[in-house]
């Protein structure tokens, strides 16, 4: 005779599918619940304004944002993740959705303590440092043709589309295609306005106002070209590098240790505080040697980088200690700091204050000439095309702040170092050279 067991009334329940659902193993219930409490505190103007307030709001909604863009349909071939995480703030604050003590505490991380230079030259010297010396030469020699032929193109077909749609040649070069091209905002937009200023009068102010719609709507639509360029090597391998410029012929990556065995067989694991005093200290370096060479800090930064790795100034150990702080920067904090830009750097009522149809296609013009000149040009000297593309496209960007966003979107952030050799001396040359025209022809 058989006893029926009684149920055990002590199982669990089945889950809800929001405690089921994970991100990056760790369930997502987690980050929503921290990332909420964050907002609920700015209501009550009680996030810290200072580094730790910061980080709070853009790890949260970057964590959030960024894998949301990569699942939406159509976003996720145009930018996924990138895109959202710059956009979807930026649209929100255009709506007045975050208070004043929420952005002044992203400011306080983003602009006082300088987050985002950090980022930059992580990405800079880490990629540089972890780099095989012959993709690193080999890039940085062959990355200018693109670069300048793109540049030209991009100013001849900007200026002749401005004027189908009834720009004047003054109009559509000083005010549409030099802002795209001089190198963003800190870099190019307000230096720029402060030689239009002395050259044809008025305030600097005023000049702001009139150049930034253009480098933003140029950084977005750069944006999306790197989407889809990602798109064009995921279908066609042998156009794409995977984050390396050069066909050197062998199966050197980006980011090998070296070129040296003593560099190969190094397995110790990564000293990231001495990976962080080696990024930090090279930027202190520039930042001293720019008052004597007259360069900006970050080009300086790319320089000694450079120099460090083709005379072996560092051991393997320090190399792969920077490239650990690269590995982690790259892989978990880009899209908190998408989230930072979209907040502070891209402001919506400037660029629907000027947007128009001429104004728009003008825009995407100059861009996509960039896009086409670097993978074509970049594919007849031996470069990957879909790489080199990115690289010169990096030029139409909004300075670091685009480069990031850029490289971002296509995956492509050990790029950084060429992508602000395009950007910085790219940017440059325009301002410098657009300074000197609007005198002459102003």
């Amino acid at each position: 005779m058989s006893v029926k067991t009684p149920p055990d009334k002590t199982r669990a329940k089945p889950a809800s599918p929001l405690r089921r659902a994970s991100l990056d193993g760790v369930p997502l219930i987690i980050p929503i619940t921290l990332t909420a409490i964050v907002m609920v505190a700015g209501l009550f103007d009680s996030i810290p304004k200072n580094m730790i307030g910061g980080l709070a709001v853009i790890v949260g909604l970057g964590m959030l944002l960024g894998p949301l863009g990569n699942r939406l349909p159509i976003v996720s071939k145009i930018g996924g993740g990138a895109l959202v995480c710059l956009m979807t703030p930026s649209i929100l604050v255009y709506f007045g959705v975050f208070n004043d003590n929420t952005l002044d505490a992203v400011h306080s991380l983003m602009k006082e303590a300088n987050f985002l230079y950090f980022v930059i030259c992580t990405l800079v010297v880490g990629s540089i440092l972890g780099m095989s010396r012959t993709v690193m030469v080999g890039g940085l020699i062959k990355i200018f043709p693109p670069l300048v032929l793109g540049t030209a193109v991009a100013v001849s077909v900007g200026i002749g589309v401005a004027t189908a749609f009834g720009y004047d040649f003054h109009r559509a070069l000083f005010f549409i295609v030099v802002p795209i091209l001089g190198g963003g905002i800190g870099e190019g937009v307000i230096p720029l306005s402060a030689a239009y200023a002395s050259a044809l009068g008025g305030e600097s102010g005023d000049y702001i106002a009139q150049l930034i719609p253009a480098a933003i709507i140029g950084n977005i639509v750069a944006i999306i070209g790197a989407g889809v360029l990602r798109r064009i090597g995921e279908r066609r391998p042998h156009l794409d590098g995977g984050g390396r410029l050069v066909k050197t012929g062998g199966a050197d990556d980006l980011l090998s240790p070296g070129d040296d065995a003593a560099e190969q067989e190094s397995s110790t694991s990564p000293h990231y505080a001495m990976g962080v005093l080696t990024i930090c200290s090279l930027f202190v370096l520039g930042t001293l040697l720019e008052h004597l060479v007259h360069l900006p800090a970050p080009v300086l930064v790319i320089l000694i980088s450079v120099i460090c790795k083709l005379f072996d100034v560092f051991p393997a150990s320090v190399e792969d200690s920077a490239r650990g702080v690269y590995t982690i920067i790259s892989g978990y904090f880009i899209y908190p700091v998408m989230i930072g830009l979209g907040l502070l750097y891209v402001p919506l009522n400037n660029v629907i204050d000027v947007i128009s149809i001429g104004y728009v296609i003008t825009c995407t013009a100059v861009v996509l000439s960039m896009v086409l000149v670097g993978f074509f040009v970049g594919k007849a000297i031996g470069m990957y095309p879909v790489d080199a593309s990115l690289v010169t496209v990096c030029h139409s960007g909004l300075g670091g702040t685009g480069d990031v966003a850029i490289l971002s979107a296509s995956n492509r952030m050990n790029l950084m170092p060429f992508a602000q050799i395009s950007t910085r001396l790219g940017g440059v040359t325009t301002v410098v050279s657009a300074a000197s025209l609007v005198r002459i022809l102003g």
